[in-house]
């Protein structure tokens, strides 16, 4: 049932980052939103890891801010398996990145059960 709620979680991401960043676009309603999350969710998982381990000194000196340019990237081979993605350019993948990286981080913080003394 979690997975459930963290894929609409992120379907709703994208679809803030579609509305807020100029040139990002999903071709299609509710359910391209849940397929094109499905596809981003997929790839960063399985690519996105790998890249996130080998780019990890990296990922260290800035802070945990090239985290954004990893997302960024994914997004961008996301739209470029996927017909109903648009992305126009690096700094639009990168902002919306931020956007859903920031919606989902907050969403997986509240799911959090407090630790209790």
């Amino acid at each position: 049932m979690k997975l459930i709620i963290r894929w609409a979680v992120l379907a709703f991401a994208m679809w803030i980052a579609t509305l807020v960043v100029p040139g990002i676009t999903v071709h299609g309603h509710l359910t391209t939103y849940l397929w094109v999350a499905l596809l981003f969710g997929l790839v960063n998982s399985i690519f996105g890891s790998i890249i996130k381990v080998l780019t990890f000194p990296v990922s260290l000196v800035t802070f945990g801010l090239f985290l954004f340019v990893v997302n960024a990237a994914m997004l961008s081979l996301t739209a470029r398996w996927s017909e109903k993605l648009d992305v126009s350019g690096f700094w639009s993948a990168f902002f919306a990145s931020i956007i859903i990286s920031s919606i989902t981080t907050v969403f997986k913080a509240t799911q959090q059960k407090p630790v209790q003394y």
